[in-house]
């Protein structure tokens, strides 16, 4: 045991668990090389010892900091906590910690976040969408710090992507609104601008319009911030049309929320006197009265998929592989077919 005023050590961790040196370093560096019952067995002495590794030391020998940046546009609501809880556990199994920021959706403070993570040793970055000046890539390259993107997908960006096709989700769910008799389409979106995701949505109701012989530029759009009070202020807004809208598509199940809030304001019921959409499928539009119907989002494969991704990356010094992962939607209790051929 230690003297009473040293601080534990790795060979006082080794003795009192009856391993090696090498053991109690492979338990901290790659657990899962080891049985679980060695596992425990230092983990067990680690924790009586109150041990605490030396990460300066194992970052100077290995050139890496075992620390990776996630970099998302908002921490306000939890479109991202599901996502990023997996790839935050992804990440611990794999001895790497996180570091998280946000954004506020401005370009500029993303840019400034990058840097700033680049400068204190990140091994790895995550960001949210592809939409950012060519030249943040440009800068990682030459700094040689992997980035994967998530939250969007797509096979032509310059950066790998772990995550699923925003507009073809969009359309598949505005052609099934289609079918089932809606023909007067609202929408309430977050800000398309350098928001790939909320465009890519946007375009996914136009494509879905087109297809049934809709002309997608009477698409009656509102872009609000990502609130609920925005949400229920573009809803009110929305019926002020002549005709109203037989159904509103939102962006995101926040802003759905934030319509059925505004209806309420109205007198109006949904899914009877109006339908209502959300997009996320985030615990939120379970308990909301009624339930809303959305579309799932794949966050906990998304996150662990794209923590295993990254670290492959930055560990096999390889160029990223992207994946595109499925959506599906989810009927609830938000939305009624429509019978009059002209709603």
């Amino acid at each position: 045991m230690p003297a009473s005023d040293a601080a534990p050590t790795l060979d006082d961790v080794a003795r009192l668990a009856d391993v090696s040196t090498a053991t109690v370093s492979r338990c901290l560096n790659d657990p899962g090389k080891l049985t679980q019952t060695t596992r425990e067995k230092v983990q067990a002495a680690i924790a009586e010892l109150g041990y605490t590794p030396n990460f300066a030391a194992r970052s100077m020998a290995a050139k890496r900091t075992f620390t990776i940046g996630a970099i998302i546009p908002t921490m306000e609501n939890a479109i991202f906590a599901r996502g990023l809880q997996a790839f935050q556990e992804e990440l611990d199994r794999r001895g790497y910690t996180l570091l998280v920021s946000s954004t506020a959706y401005r370009a500029d403070a993303e840019e400034k976040q990058i840097r700033n993570l680049v400068a204190r040793g990140a091994d790895g970055l995550l960001v949210i969408g592809h939409d950012r000046d060519p030249a943040i890539y440009d800068y990682l390259r030459q700094q040689r710090v992997p980035v994967l993107v998530t939250w969007s997908y797509d096979e032509t960006a310059p950066a790998p992507s772990i995550g699923f096709d925003n507009r073809a989700a969009m359309r598949q769910f505005a052609q099934n609104v289609l079918a089932s008799g809606h023909r007067r389409i609202s929408m309430i979106s977050s800000m398309s601008e350098q928001n790939d995701r909320a465009r890519m949505r946007i375009e996914g109701v136009r494509d879905a319009m087109s297809a049934h012989g809709l002309d997608p530029s009477t698409l009656a759009l509102i872009e609000v911030p990502y609130t609920f009070d925005d949400g229920a202020g573009a809803f009110l807004k929305l019926m002020q049309q002549d005709p109203k809208p037989s159904i509103v598509l939102c962006g995101s199940d926040v802003l759905a929320v934030g319509a059925i809030r505004g209806a309420r304001q109205l007198g109006m019921r949904v899914p009877q006197d109006i339908s209502i959409t959300g997009f996320d499928d985030i615990e939120l539009a379970q308990v909301t009265h009624p339930e809303l119907t959305t579309v799932h989002v794949p966050h906990h494969e998304m996150g662990r998929l794209a923590a295993q991704e990254l670290v492959a990356m930055i560990e096999d010094k390889r160029e990223g592989i992207s994946q595109r992962l499925d959506t599906t939607i989810i009927e609830r209790a938000s939305v009624a077919p429509c019978r009059s051929p002209t709603a």
